[in-house]
């Protein structure tokens, strides 16, 4: 009886491709066990002796440490430096995203460099900016003074200084995502007979929503953390001027351990949610059943524009 070769099946040639493009395991588990030790020693053990060290001498000097006045004076502070910066980057990264994704301008791209400036300029040198501009010594310091109004050494400069660190993070979240997207779901609305705000509520926001929201965490804890900026134009007046961050480098300085620490643990259980949120919001983006999928306008649009799906006739 004659035999026929017959050719490899599909499965083993595509084995045979993956086996010739695949580490071995002991690398994979090597990698993985540096990435681990990493973490462990640089991130980990770190974050753990923070909370060690704030609830050392017991839970009755922990809560004293942190309802002590000096400390809930720089814990509103910053929470108000945030609320205030936040919004406000919030409208200048939908304004700038919205601008640079959708549009041709003469100085778009000196746009994108100033949004990028705070990454590449050093907190400090912003503070010291500032300063430079609105100190006593400043462009307009002796008018502020005359005026009676004070930006340095006061919540303005500080507000002032969160927004300067903070403002690229909304905006650097959702040009990419605009530009992915395209004009043409705008493009169709707008021959649907909608309006601007239509065009942005309906279309433009509920596809960049889970982006902006991303944006907002990683901006408000930015904005909480912040310390080099605000050490500058804050003056460290106890009370007054001291956020979180420099009310611990006061402490610390002072050899009160235990209440540094317990109020580093707030900064670093402020960190421990917002890892929390990027990996809730990560999911969501991953798994939104609404997520939009097509190049066409939402149903709620066409119906709001009294349109069947069909642009209208001359």
């Amino acid at each position: 009886m004659n035999t026929i070769a017959l050719p490899l099946p599909a499965a083993a040639t595509t084995r045979s491709a993956l086996a010739s493009t695949q580490e071995a395991p002991w690398v994979r588990w090597t990698l993985i066990g540096v990435a681990l030790t990493f973490l462990t020693l640089f991130l980990f053990v770190p974050l753990a002796a923070v909370f060690v060290e704030a609830l050392k001498k017991g839970w009755d000097v922990y809560l004293a440490a942190i309802v002590e006045p000096d400390a809930v004076s720089a814990i509103q502070l910053t929470l108000l430096a945030a609320a205030i910066s936040v919004p406000l980057n919030l409208v200048f990264g939908i304004a700038a995203a919205w601008a640079i994704a959708k549009f041709d301008f003469r100085g778009k791209n000196l746009l994108l460099t100033l949004i990028d400036l705070p990454f590449s300029v050093s907190p400090v040198i912003a503070g010291l900016i500032y300063m430079l501009v609105f100190g006593l010594q400043g462009w307009f310091g002796e008018w502020l003074r005359d005026h009676d109004l004070k930006i340095v050494f006061a919540v303005p400069g500080i507000v002032l200084a969160t927004v300067f660190v903070t403002f690229p993070f909304i905006a650097r979240e959702l040009i990419p995502l605009m530009q992915a997207q395209g004009q043409e779901q705008e493009e169709a609305a707008r021959v649907l007979g909608a309006s601007g705000w239509q065009i942005f509520w309906r279309v433009t926001l509920p596809n960049v929503k889970w982006a902006l929201l991303y944006g907002v965490i990683l901006c408000n804890a930015r904005a909480m953390g912040e310390f080099g900026a605000v050490s500058v134009v804050s003056g460290h007046i106890r009370g007054m001027t001291n956020t979180m961050p420099l009310h611990i480098e006061i402490l610390y300085n002072e050899y009160q351990f235990a209440a540094a620490f317990a109020v580093a643990s707030l900064l670093a259980g402020l960190a421990l949610v917002t890892l929390v949120l990027k990996y809730a919001v990560e999911q969501r983006v991953k798994f939104d059943p609404h997520a939009p999928s097509g190049r066409c306008p939402p149903r709620g649009l066409r119906q709001q524009t009294g349109e069947a799906g069909s642009a209208p006739t001359a």
